[in-house]
């Protein structure tokens, strides 16, 4: 396993300071990192410093790209002589909600998927659910107004202004069943390998029954408590691009060092 992370904008041979204390620990485990600047990349330059081995299975760490750029990252490592250990099309799994969703449905919030012209009224009416969480297929919108509809009339609004403040939608629409959650709840765990792992070693029933329907080798899962008590799944994400949240970066790295 070698690491690949992106380098500070205006030092390449230093690490983008987001990922400073998470690539300290890795290093301090002994696990190999390389280092490639994402400016470059996205002007369709590509050299990883140092160079990536021959025939190593590469983890990027950093931040999210949509599936085609992420595409074009599988291609320059492989250039390289070396191979991402997500495919395209399991970061893409992980990435998008509708890929993932069928898969896991039974124990996430019931979602409408649709364009982002579509009549959304006349999409959900009849559901009868209580409110409506509305996002893209990856993010939510994170401004004050927040991501719930209190009414079909107000999921317009919030897809014009997911468009307004991110620029664009990725994917699609997103419309899911407002449920009552405990935000205090909330955990993330890693799949690493198809074994899941916790901050704690404890790793719920439901956490395992996911890892089981998803083939992508690296993905995170997010889990939170419904006022009744129920853990619910309320996202997956790509693991290479997904934040440690509350894990300590030595936690993380002890995780990827299990697996080496």
């Amino acid at each position: 396993m070698h690491l690949l992370y992106p380098s500070d904008p205006f030092k390449k041979a230093t690490v983008d300071e987001a990922y400073a204390e998470e690539y300290a620990a890795v290093e301090a485990l002994g696990l190999p990192c390389s280092l490639f600047s994402f400016e470059d990349f996205e002007s369709n330059e590509f050299r990883a410093r140092p160079a990536l081995p021959e025939g190593r299975n590469v983890i990027y760490r950093g931040g999210m790209m949509t599936p085609d750029v992420y595409t074009r990252l599988v291609t320059a490592v492989a250039v390289e002589g070396a191979q991402l250990i997500t495919k395209a099309g399991e970061y893409r799994q992980c990435h998008h909600l509708p890929e993932w969703y069928s898969l896991c449905a039974e124990w996430t919030p019931e979602t409408i998927f649709a364009d982002k012209d579509a009549d959304f009224v006349k999409l959900v009416q009849g559901k009868q659910w209580p409110a409506y969480f509305v996002k893209d297929y990856v993010k939510s919108l994170t401004t004050q107004r927040g991501s719930v509809a209190e009414s079909l009339e107000c999921i317009a609004e919030v897809v014009a202004l997911i468009e307004q403040y991110r620029g664009s939608l990725e994917g699609g629409v997103c419309i899911r069943k407002f449920e009552e959650l405990l935000p205090e709840t909330e955990e993330r765990y890693f799949v690493l390998n198809h074994k899941p792992f916790s901050r704690d070693g404890n790793v719920p029933a439901l956490v395992h029954e996911v890892a089981k329907q998803i083939s992508s080798p690296f993905f995170s899962v997010d889990t939170v408590m419904d006022k009744t008590g129920e853990l619910r799944l309320i996202e997956l994400g790509d693991g290479q691009v997904s934040d440690r949240k509350k894990w300590e970066p030595e936690q993380f790295a002890a995780m990827l060092q299990s697996q080496q």
